[in-house]
Parts: C-alpha cells; structure tokens; sequence
C-alpha cells in the first residue's frame, strides 16, 4: 500500500505535557511514526513516498482564518512576552466568562482557541501541522487518481481539532481537511470513519450540519473519557446534518466483540450512504496496553478491522491518529492495512 510519509515530522517534538497534575514527556512524540515505518519496511509494505505542498487553500476550506493566523504567530507572541516554557494555555473561556472576544495577551489568546490544556505549543508546531494536512492531503490525491488506498503517516494528528479549537495533540484536523478536499475535486459524498479510543470533536464540529458528509466515531464513553463533553449518541448531526452524525460510546475495558459489532453497524451506515471515497481516521489506542486508553483491543483484531473496512469496496484513505508509543504500535498500524489489502 502507498504510505505518504516525511521525516519532517520531527518538527513536533514538544517537551511537555500536562498530565496527572504534572508536566511530563508528551505521549504523542516522534518515536510514534518511526515505530510504524520501522513496521512497514519490515513486512515491505514500504511503497513510502513524500508529500508534496498544498499551499493554505485546503486548509482554509476547513479552518478558521483567525485560528491560523494564531497558529502561525503563537510562538512568536509568546516568546515576546517574556514566556520561558513551551506555550500551554492557563486559561479558558469557560461557562460563566464567555464572550466571544479573543483576547490581545498570547496567555489568554491561547485559552481562546484551546480545547484542552495538556497540549504545548513550540517553535515548529505550526510547521509541523502544515506538513502533516500535505502528507494528508497528498495520499488523498493518489486515492482520487485511482488508487485502492493509501496510508497517510502523518502527526501530529487532527481529529480534535475543530474549525478554530486546539487540544489533545491536534492543531489542524488533517482527515477533515482531506474530505473537504475530496467535496472540492468533485465526490458528491465522502464519509469519516474515526476508529480512535478517543472521540473525533474537531471532525463531528466540522461537519455537524452537512449531509454530504457522513461522520461515525467509535470512542470511549464521554462520562469517563477525554474529550468528556462531546460524543454522546444523542449527537445526530443538525439542520439537513440531522442522522449524518453517528457516535459509538462504549465503556472502559470493552472488548473487540462488543467493540466489532459497532464497527459492523457503522460499516453498514457507510454501504448505505455510499460515498464516493472513505476516509479512516486511524486511531491505534484502543489496543489493550495502550497507555491513555481502556479499550482491550488485542493485536490480531487489528487484522479483522482492516478487512471490514476492505469489504465496502470503496477507495480508501487512512490517515493517522492516535495510538502511542508501544512496541505493539507498528504491528497494529501494520495489521489494518495488511487486512484491508488481504480483504
């Protein structure tokens, strides 16, 4: 399978995260990608080509002009104000203190636009979110010209990333990017399938009142799990969106049955929209031994959902999110592509 992949991906490389009440490494670091090519080559799935540069158009057909432009000053802003660590938000325009006014301070222009504050900003991050929408961006190309399917490699990852928000790793939402791209060449329909441990926010906010969109996301319950107030099943889609918005929530320690029966539902929704490509937001963390996740996904179910997804026949566009850093992450990267290919 041809995988979109730069080295450059290194450009995300922050040093801290805020978790448990302390700043530590992040889990979304470099070693991610390098796990997964290390698969790649391994099994010769190593078709791995470069991406090539979009520009900002498709890019802005998804984001917000003035999150951007946050985005590409943000580190710049911060730096001038005196700020000696990396950029976290302090602050956040929460129930009983909205307006919608961004403020002039960086510190409380990045709680403006953050969803979640364990996730720093760097020097190099808005580069590297560039550089992952065109790898993105890039594979979804070889899709349209006719390719069964191809694999973007790419981080930082995107799905919590709305139209103008930030947070759990995912500063542009690098799938959304990619449908709106596929709308913009002509599909009359394209629909996001997000297979990650952790609900598809950004993606679900994007799209919430489209219907030539079809969103489904297989995700921890929201009562007890990160983003918490978002992915509930009632969450239907609005206006002519209404039913083109399809939540799975499923409890801590579900196992592949329960978890591949709402695959099989999900998948069913999609043969019936019948769109005319697919694109996986391919979140590895519901593997039992992933170290953010509950989910008890074992290695070999990986397998099982890349031929699943093989079985709609239609062209076929993975692109990376979640899923961290375990010796286990290549292998189960690996195996849904092999199963695809093997379907």
């Amino acid at each position: 399978m041809l995988t979109i992949y730069s080295p450059r991906h290194t450009l995300r490389d922050a040093k801290t995260e805020l978790f448990g009440g302390e700043l530590v490494a992040p889990f979304e670091c470099p070693r991610r990608a390098e796990i997964i090519l290390e698969r790649l080559r391994a099994v010769g799935l190593a078709d791995i080509r470069p991406p090539v540069e979009h520009g900002r158009a498709p890019i802005e057909r998804v984001h917000d002009a003035a999150y951007l432009a946050f985005l590409e000053s943000c580190w710049e802003q911060w730096v001038a104000a005196g700020m000696k660590g990396e950029a976290i938000s302090t602050t956040a325009p929460s129930r009983r203190m909205w307006r919608d006014r961004p403020p002039k301070h960086i510190d409380g222009l990045i709680g403006y636009y953050c969803l979640a504050w364990e996730t720093s900003i760097t020097a190099t991050t808005y580069q590297a979110a560039r550089l992952a929408a065109d790898v993105t961006l890039t594979a979804a190309e070889a899709v349209r010209e006719g390719a069964r399917a191809a694999f973007a490699l790419c981080r930082p990852p995107g799905h919590h990333a709305a139209q103008d928000m930030f947070g759990g790793y995912c500063f542009l939402n690098n799938a959304a990017i990619a449908a709106e791209a596929m709308r913009a060449a002509g599909a009359a329909r394209v629909a996001i399938l997000d297979v990650d441990f952790h609900h598809g926010n950004g993606t679900e906010a994007i799209f919430y009142d489209r219907d030539d969109v079809l969103f489904l996301s297989l995700h921890g319950e929201p009562e007890t799990s990160f983003p918490y107030f978002l992915g509930y099943a009632d969450e239907r889609g609005a206006g002519r969106g209404e039913g083109f918005n399809v939540n799975y929530p499923m409890a801590a320690g579900t196992p592949f049955s329960v978890w591949d029966e709402a695959h099989g539902d999900a998948c069913k929704r999609i043969a019936a929209y019948s769109p005319d490509f697919l694109v996986v937001s391919l979140g590895l963390d519901t593997y039992k031994d992933d170290p953010i996740s509950t989910f008890k996904l074992e290695s070999d179910d990986f397998l099982a959902i890349g031929r699943r997804i093989a079985r709609l026949g239609l062209p076929t566009l993975f692109v990376l999110e979640g899923g961290y850093a375990v010796d286990q992450l290549g292998i189960n990267a690996v195996n849904v592509l092999t199963g695809f290919e093997e379907g």
